[in-house]
């Protein structure tokens, strides 16, 4: 018996990396899965058979998460395919890091739009299946980095920071439906992106951290499905910082 049997999420941007895992996981822990992803037909349904192997349910959506509409239509599709939304994953993100003095309009917006917009535009979307049950729970994906900021990051730390505010406004709006709304904060979580870097300057990172490792995937999708699960009926309007002690 999982944590999440009978229910069914919405995972946004789980084509690779923390996403992915998180689908894994909740799949795992008994959900119906609905994730989406922007490019790669031939990753999604990999991902798909991947995942179904065991008999999980998992369909994957092809949708932009930060164009309002693209939102709507895929919640009216998961409702339509699935039945009811229960939990809301908003994952999808991007970076784009420079200088404040070197960074572009174009930079600026993309970041925004993709990491925060997109949550509103999500949650937005999902707002009446949930109301409706009066139930559902909505986790969005922050950073420490919204916590602290980082210098080169003032779009993404913008962003994140932002999810933060909205995470904690919307618990409070919906808090008497039954809804919740939390957040996580991931600190450095190494992933397929993070092997690209120079050795010594991941060890380093490792080194500054007080558990003395980078996270894994693994560690922030756990974190998910207690968001997710019923062990956490009373939580809501909180940031998790999943980052081994980086943020104290």
């Amino acid at each position: 018996m999982g944590l999440l049997d009978g229910k069914v999420a919405i995972i946004t941007g789980a084509s690779r990396g923390i996403g992915k895992e998180i689908a894994k996981t909740f799949i795992e822990q008994g959900a119906s899965v609905a994730f989406t992803y922007l490019s790669s037909d031939e990753k999604a349904k990999a991902l798909e058979t991947e995942l179904s192997a065991n008999g999980g349910t998992i369909k994957g959506f092809k949708s932009n998460a930060a164009d309002f509409q693209s939102a709507q239509e895929l919640a009216d599709a998961v409702m339509k395919e699935f039945g009811k939304i229960d939990i809301l994953v908003n994952n999808a993100g991007i970076t784009r890091d420079n200088l404040l003095m070197r960074m572009s309009e174009e930079q600026w917006d993309e970041v925004i739009n993709t990491n925060l917009k997109s949550a509103f535009n999500l949650t937005k979307a999902v707002l009446r299946p949930m109301l409706k049950a009066r139930i559902g729970s909505i986790i969005n994906m922050s950073s420490v980095v919204g916590v602290s900021g980082n210098a080169g990051q003032a779009n993404y730390a913008a962003s994140k920071a932002g999810m933060i505010g909205f995470t904690k406004s919307i618990a409070q709006e919906l808090g008497s439906r039954n809804i919740r709304c939390n957040a996580i904060a991931p600190g450095f979580i190494e992933t397929e992106m993070t092997d690209a870097l120079d050795e010594k300057v991941v060890q380093g990172w490792r080194d500054s951290i007080p558990l003395k490792r980078g996270g894994t995937p693994k560690d922030v999708a756990n974190a998910t499905v207690f968001l997710a699960s019923d062990m956490s009926a009373y939580v809501t309007g909180q940031i998790l910082n999943v980052c081994g002690g980086m943020l104290m």
